[in-house]
């Protein structure tokens, strides 16, 4: 699996990061972190705690980290929960947390395929 294909099968924008970041080593070096930030953990945790001030700081980062990767899918999920945290709308953030959950879980599972396929 090339860089290309993980971004497409993420449903990212592989034009967009790279014009931003200008690398390929760069992108790969920064996709292939993402799934250790502890922002998602941290995000499901502080929602089932009821800490939606957590949660919301933890939305925020992985909309961040995903607007700058250029990681469509979940940057859009994540910004509308994002967005329901911050008006203090738990009901609402935890109507859209299934939606964030399967975007993340489709973003890891291929950078996890890119990074199988990456020769030793």
């Amino acid at each position: 699996m090339t860089i290309q294909e993980c971004y497409a099968a993420l449903g990212g924008d592989y034009e967009d990061v790279i014009g931003r970041l200008r690398s390929e080593r760069l992108v790969q070096k920064f996709v292939l972190k993402f799934p250790d930030d502890g922002s998602y953990r941290l995000l499901l945790s502080s929602l089932e705690e009821g800490n939606d001030a957590e949660a919301f700081r933890a939305a925020h980062t992985i909309k961040g980290m995903c607007q700058n990767l250029s990681f469509t899918r979940l940057a859009n999920s994540s910004s509308e929960l994002t967005e329901a945290l911050r008006r203090g709308d738990r009901e609402a953030a935890l109507a859209l947390l299934p939606q964030v959950k399967e975007d993340y879980e489709r973003t890891t599972a291929a950078i996890a395929g890119f990074k199988a396929a990456i020769p030793l």
